[in-house]
């Protein structure tokens, strides 16, 4: 039998006290774990964030890892996945290894956006600069 990813590895609108929150609190157990992931982070000046993760990148992007509940897991992935815009590939619902070792489900930005670096990785200290082109 196949390995169920239960975990999910958020790290914008999608953390405590941000807009998107609520959507995720209801599937979730326990408080989550800080954890981290490589790969570049990004503003999309939309004010949500667009992660392209990358094993081999020297950079870390920050978030949180949360267990789904297990009851759970096929509703919230539906409902994260339209929110996320999966349907038209905004975003592209993947699987990465967190630093900590956990496999968890994480959104990866697709194409289309004017994106701006986040060098520290993390969406709450991001800085404000005029939107670069990329089309991954």
């Amino acid at each position: 039998m196949a390995h169920v990813v239960e975990d999910l590895f958020v790290y914008g609108t999608l953390l405590p006290g941000d807009v998107r929150w609520p959507l995720l609190e209801r599937y979730v157990t326990g408080e989550g774990t800080s954890d981290t992931v490589a790969g570049l982070l990004y503003d999309t000046g939309l004010d949500y964030p667009a992660a392209i993760f990358d094993e081999s990148a020297t950079t870390l992007i920050l978030g949180r890892r949360y267990s789904l509940r297990i009851d759970a897991i096929d509703d919230a992935l539906r409902e994260l996945d339209i929110e996320e815009d999966t349907v038209d590939g905004l975003y592209t619902r993947v699987e990465v290894i967190t630093q900590s070792g956990t496999r968890c489900w994480a959104y990866a930005y697709g194409t289309g956006l004017d994106l701006t670096p986040i060098p520290s990785g993390n969406w709450l200290n991001r800085p404000t600069r005029p939107p670069q082109r990329f089309d991954g």
